[in-house]
């Protein structure tokens, strides 16, 4: 059965959230008070509504109990509508609240109100590309909606000619390496313990926010 997701506000960031979970085979309900934006989406949505996020009776008939999950992503367009949109959706019964925030007031607001997550992609996409500019061997980072990271990175070459035994990631950063890859467009492989490092070998690993930039700042990314 398709997970279904309602998505109040199709601004930059809820727009390209419908098209994301539409291409992952989601059922999608998209609403925006914007008829332009509605209209634009419509053709790829399973149902699009335009309506103003703080009309209660027009969000109560889209039943928000019934949704796997509810995403308020006004927060881009107005601070007050994602603030009364998450509390109403609460107040209905809605399972799951994913609320879009633009500051830390309004986050704190929102947790308030009864949002289960609250999220800013600009904050997400600015502490990765801050790591990735003070930390060159950093290739990509991705949040597990947790503190957990899923982060590409290149062996650091005090890394080259040791074995993952050898390094004890796990022991010592509590870091799991998931894959090693050799070079960036080369062969992705489930790594062995006895596997050698070699220069330009990238490691895929999970581990806890934070982490991997402070085992690079140890351990040589020079």
């Amino acid at each position: 059965m398709k997970k279904q997701v309602l998505v109040i506000g199709l601004g930059q960031f809820g727009s390209a959230l419908v098209k994301a979970l539409v291409a992952k085979r989601v059922e999608v309900v998209a609403v925006d008070h914007d008829p332009k934006r509605v209209q634009t989406i419509a053709s790829e949505v399973d149902q699009a509504m335009c309506f103003d996020a703080t009309d209660e009776d027009a969000l109560a008939r889209l039943s928000p109990a019934t949704r796997d999950v509810c995403i308020c992503a006004t927060g881009d367009q107005s601070k007050e509508a994602a603030i009364i949109c998450t509390a109403l959706l609460k107040q209905m019964g809605a399972k799951r609240v994913i609320a879009r925030a633009n500051d830390d007031l309004h986050a704190r607001i929102l947790r308030m109100v009864g949002a289960d997550e609250v999220i800013n992609p600009e904050w997400a996409y600015g502490e990765r590309y801050a790591n990735h500019v003070v930390h060159e061997h950093i290739l990509e980072e991705m949040s597990l909606g947790t503190d957990l990271v899923v982060t590409e990175f290149k062996v650091p070459d005090v890394y080259v000619g040791k074995t993952l035994v050898e390094l004890q990631l796990r022991r010592k950063y509590g870091i799991i390496v998931v894959a090693v890859r050799s070079g960036e467009r080369g062969t992705i492989r489930i790594p062995d313990p006895e596997d050698t490092m070699s220069a330009g070998d990238i490691l895929v690993v999970v581990a806890h926010e934070g982490v991997v930039p402070k085992l690079l700042s140890e351990e040589g990314d020079k």
